[in-house]
């Protein structure tokens, strides 16, 4: 049987959570959001789980960012950090309040 998963479901998993810092919360008053997301999700597919997750707000502008792997230390062990990729969205309407904290 074929994986019958529908185009809402593929929709919400591309979102994985929103990246709180110092810097992505200073863009919040600007309604600029920033979100880590699947590595094979296109500005359109964000833009669509944005609009599908946050309801009665328009998405104007979507930037992406690959973000690379970096090498740990700890002890005298190597490894790796995990590879991702970010979004940063600009929404016009009301500001997501999950976010703001308000």
């Amino acid at each position: 049987m074929a994986n019958t998963r529908t185009n809402k479901e593929k929709l919400y998993d591309i979102i994985k959570k929103p990246i709180i810092t110092e810097k992505s919360m200073s863009n919040v008053a600007n309604n600029v959001y920033t979100f880590e997301v699947a590595k094979t999700a296109s500005k359109v597919e964000i833009a669509q789980a944005i609009e599908l997750a946050y309801p009665n707000r328009k998405v104007k502008k979507v930037r992406t960012v690959y973000m690379p792997s970096h090498q740990k230390r700890m002890g005298l062990k190597f490894g790796r950090t995990q590879s991702g990729k970010k979004a940063i969205v600009t929404i016009v309407g009301d500001p997501i309040e999950e976010l703001t904290g308000v």
